[in-house]
């Protein structure tokens, strides 16, 4: 049963591929608006957790409840559209499309939506101010620096006013400070919006962004905030 207030949950999850588990018996739980940090060493588990509670990775057993509905029922166009509006997601290189600008690329997942272009850009300036970086509007990601690029990268993933944002290793190809500027700006955003962050990362100053930590060691999970 989910606990109360939960809005993404698993249990028991289990995931190999051929002779290697990746996932064995992991568990989690997020509430709206808290940041947990998955944490563990390469090799752990903890990606593959973040693919599985996204719904883009199916596991071989267990449970994962999202807004009080199991993943395992609804079917791919149901997920699919699970990742285009209410999850949001942060790749470590950004991930943003070099041909567009970099409105645009913020503006994509509304214009994926049938938002109309003049209301989607809007939007998307809304958020790029919010992430301090509006007066990159008109320039191509090629143009602007790591730092300024993640950014951009962070709105795009704010732009539908996501439930849950999923964070690999955001700040893994940036700079300290970069990546604490970039750290600061996801944080009071999300919980601005009242969004949930799954933060993935081996870093523990990223870490310390959350409100809670979750360390994945050979496919399995610990919950540090019940360690005493």
């Amino acid at each position: 049963m989910t606990p109360a207030g939960t809005l993404l949950c698993a249990t028991d999850l289990r995931k190999a591929y051929g002779p290697t588990k990746a996932l064995d018996g992991a568990e989690f739980s997020i509430h709206p608006g808290e940041v947990v940090a998955v944490m563990g060493p390469s090799g752990s588990g903890k990606s593959t957790l973040l693919h599985c509670l996204a719904g883009i990775v199916t596991p071989d057993s267990g449970t994962i409840t999202y807004a009080g509905r199991e993943l395992s029922a609804m079917n791919d166009s149901e997920r699919s559209a699970l990742r285009r509006g209410e999850f949001g997601f942060v790749f470590q290189f950004g991930q943003l499309v070099p041909e567009l600008t970099c409105v645009e690329n913020v503006a994509l997942p509304l214009r994926l939506a049938g938002v109309r272009r003049k209301e989607a850009e809007r939007t998307a300036l809304h958020w790029m101010s919010e992430l301090e970086v509006a007066d990159l509007g008109s320039k191509r990601p090629g143009e602007v620096s790591g730092g300024q690029g993640q950014r951009v990268a962070v709105a795009r993933a704010l732009v539908t006013q996501p439930r849950v944002i999923f964070a690999d290793e955001p700040t893994g190809a940036l700079d300290s400070l970069n990546g604490e500027l970039v750290m600061q700006l996801l944080t009071e955003a999300a919980r601005s919006a009242n969004a949930a962050v799954v933060l993935v990362t081996h870093e523990t100053r990223v870490a310390a962004y959350s409100d809670r930590e979750i360390v994945v060691r050979d496919g399995k999970s610990r919950d540090m905030e019940r360690i005493v």
